[in-house]
């Protein structure tokens, strides 16, 4: 597990590690510098003309360093001071006092005119930190529109100034990098889009923070690797049966709408499930029947209660509302499945758009066993939320969310993220555009049904099933492009979406994809 600090977290660590293990803030500061320029050699960057922007908090402390790092190793490289020299921290002060000792430029302040007459190869963006909370503007606004302008190489230290490291929204405006060295953590700002967009390629480097307080703070946000997911995948014994591995009610597609029902089986089969049982309507009988054989087909004409609770007895785990409809009988039957249902119960797409006009639904129903998966429109309407106010802060409005209703929810977007009452907000950083495709929701609800039907609980089903589903649309984009993945394709890759040449899911093969 690798932990994504907020602004406010990262500066708690570094707090700790200066104040409890007694390493002064000038040594990490060093650190950081140091490392920044070895990322910056090693990306064959060309250096014939460095121009450093530093601000007068800490971050504009590690610019200094690193300016006079590269003065000490015969570079020509100017530094800038563009905030306040009387707000200067002691350790930046420090900084600057040192780099008056090498062959280095220095330059009190920020002139337009010269900065963009120079011909800058690499610019160094140092100016905020983490810290920043207000949006940028009036002379800052104005730096950062040069420094994006410039034909320079963009490198930012820490974070890119003028992004959240809690939310990754601009504040105002924002260095554009084309590299950022993260300093110890990877700031959750970073992986949210905007910030990642803006980040760039984008490395993190361990310099001695210590991670204690993170692991403390139940609210740090995290993100799995390769040995968290490995230990998450299923085992296959040789003394099992298709009953071994979970049997799987799936309550999806109408009459227009088997491609649904589909999908979603499809997935659940090959990633793992023993028995899957459709129930749909009529009309989709004879199809589903020669698109996947290997399903139980029960279908409906009308609402049976009765029927409905058989069906929901035979199954270990019920996914619902993948191109259910909306209609009478959509809703009747999705109100007792909520009700009747004690076991973990996936709710997709039409299930959600339901329940958002009936969240009375929920009340006495089992919502410690329910997984949500709704995309940014369907949590507006779950929540009521604008998805504008959602984008503030995506990590705050989930974690209300799910400590109202009790439920796991998987919140779909370029960055999905999973919340579950009394756990880490975790964020899966596996997918790509390629996936931005109808029915790619069908089948992550498949392969998260799937992975509750083989036993996890409905945290790990979750976070397994969203990066698996990512990695599925990595290969395909790999291996055919970024714009003709179809949803089939990621429910087909799902048996071996952690091998690019098709291999097993296994230990092995998910520590070589991270």
């Amino acid at each position: 597990m690798r932990y994504l600090p907020d602004a406010k977290q990262m500066k708690t660590a570094d707090s700790f590690t200066i104040n409890e293990l007694k390493i002064p803030s000038l040594e990490l500061m060093e650190r950081a510098a140091r490392a920044c320029v070895n990322h910056i050699k090693d990306w064959k960057i060309n250096l014939n003309k460095i121009c450093v922007l530093c601000g007068s908090g800490n971050n504009g402390g590690d610019g200094f360093a690193i300016a006079r790092m590269f003065a000490w190793e015969g570079y020509d490289v100017t530094a800038v001071l563009v905030g306040n020299r009387d707000h200067c921290t002691p350790e930046t002060a420090h900084q600057i006092e040192q780099l008056k000792n090498t062959g280095a430029q220095f330059k009190e302040q920020f002139e337009q005119e010269a900065f963009e007459s120079e011909p800058y190869t690499l610019i160094i963006d140092a100016i905020f930190g983490v810290g920043l909370c207000r949006e940028v503007g009036g002379r800052y606004a104005q730096i950062i529109e040069c420094v994006n302008q410039s034909d320079a190489v963009r490198m930012s230290v820490d974070i890119p100034s003028g992004i959240c490291a809690t939310t990754g929204n601009v504040l105002g405006t924002a260095v554009r990098a084309d590299y950022t060295v993260t300093i110890q953590e990877t700031k959750v700002g970073l992986v949210l889009d905007p910030g990642r967009s803006y980040a760039g390629i984008c490395v993190s480097e361990d310099i001695g923070i210590v991670s204690l307080p993170l692991e403390r703070d139940e609210e740090t946000v995290c993100t799995l690797e390769g040995s968290d997911y490995a230990a998450l995948l299923p085992k296959r014994n040789a003394d099992s049966n298709k009953g071994t591995y979970g049997k799987l009610l799936m309550i999806t597609g109408s009459k227009g709408m088997s491609g649904a029902a589909y999908l979603g089986a499809l997935a659940a089969y090959r990633t793992g499930t023993g028995l899957v049982q459709i129930y749909t309507a009529k009309e989709n009988l004879v199809i589903l029947q020669s698109q996947i054989p290997e399903a139980i087909i029960t279908t409906y004409e009308k609402y049976d209660v009765n029927e409905l609770h058989r069906l929901i007895d035979w199954a270990d785990v019920v996914a619902i509302g993948s191109g259910l409809g909306t209609k009478k009988n959509a809703r009747k039957i999705l109100k007792e499945t909520i009700a009747y249902t004690k076991k973990p119960c996936v709710i997709d797409a039409d299930g959600l758009n339901i329940l958002s006009e009936h969240m009375d639904y929920l009340c006495g129903a089992d919502c410690e066993h329910f997984i949500f998966t709704p995309h940014m429109k369907e949590f507006e309407r779950i929540s009521g939320l604008k998805i504008a106010e959602v984008k503030k802060d995506r990590i705050a409005a989930l974690r209300t969310f799910v400590k109202e209703y009790d439920v796991t929810c998987v919140l779909k977007d370029s960055r999905t993220t999973i919340a579950k009452p009394r756990e880490r907000v975790a964020v899966n950083l596996s997918g790509c555009a390629a996936m931005a495709k109808a029915g790619s929701g069908d089948v992550l609800a498949g392969i998260i049904a799937s992975y509750l039907a083989q036993g996890l609980s409905e945290w790990e089903a979750a976070l397994l099933g969203v990066y698996i589903h990512g990695r599925a649309g990595e290969i395909i984009e790999k291996e055919q492009g970024a714009y003709s993945l179809l949803a089939r394709e990621l429910a087909q890759k799902g048996r071996n979406s952690h091998d690019d040449t098709g291999g097993k899911l296994d230990y092995e093969t998910i520590q070589q994809s991270m």
